[in-house]
């Protein structure tokens, strides 16, 4: 008899302690082979192109960027790799991110390990998976229903607001991210524009009010 071959998973985790706990539970679970782990997008951008695996599990937030911004990098290296997102708390509006970008899935990470296996084989039969209670509110932004208001923001002006989060001065911004004072203050009032702020502390709540800083 024909044999169904193994989900191959690529997981994307840079907490040692996580990564080894899911990777064994994963890797011990019938028909799914972990056949590589990495810490950073680099290295897991290098290991998809190595090994081409069916299902990228992928942390939310990683030393060397986001996750969701860099699943595209993914479908480019593995056309035919799906990536399931993990991320500490979800939102529509992070949801709404996943799908914009390719992605084909959002769990929490205190989420059982047994739905993140049966999430593994859902996406990889090409399914999708969102954490309960999520997919209506993506599908109202995804129709225009509902406005996302971090849609709009270039990748910058992410950096800039994750900058004014950490209470970072528009001068410090400039500084950190290598720009003039007066392109630091234009990334500034533009992500005020786009999330309809009055003021920085505005912008920031916003910001955190919708997952944009998960």
């Amino acid at each position: 008899m024909p044999t169904t071959p193994s989900v191959r998973l690529l997981l994307v985790e840079d907490h040692a302690m996580v990564a080894e706990a899911i990777g064994l539970a994963l890797g011990q679970a019938p028909g799914i082979e972990v056949v590589a782990q990495a810490g950073t997008l680099a290295a897991a951008l290098a290991e998809t192109a190595r090994c081409h695996p069916d299902v990228v599990v992928l942390d939310r937030r990683l030393p060397d960027g986001d996750g969701i911004e860099a699943i595209g990098r993914f479908a480019a290296a593995a056309p035919r790799a799906r990536v399931l997102v993990l991320t500490g708390e979800a939102t529509a509006s992070v949801a709404a991110r996943v799908v914009e970008a390719g992605g084909a899935g959002l769990l929490v990470k205190s989420s059982r390990l047994q739905e993140l296996e049966s999430a593994v084989r859902e996406v990889a039969a090409g399914g999708v998976v969102f954490a309960p209670g999520l997919l209506p509110g993506v599908l109202d932004r995804l129709t225009g229903r509902v406005r996302h208001p971090g849609a709009a923001l270039t990748g910058r002006e992410r950096q800039t607001l994750r900058l004014l989060a950490e209470g970072a001065s528009t001068v410090e911004i400039g500084t950190r991210l290598g720009v003039a004072r007066n392109t630091a203050r234009n990334h500034v009032q533009h992500v005020l524009e786009k999330l309809g702020a009055r003021s920085k502390l505005e912008a920031v709540a916003v910001a955190r009010r919708e997952g944009l800083l998960d």
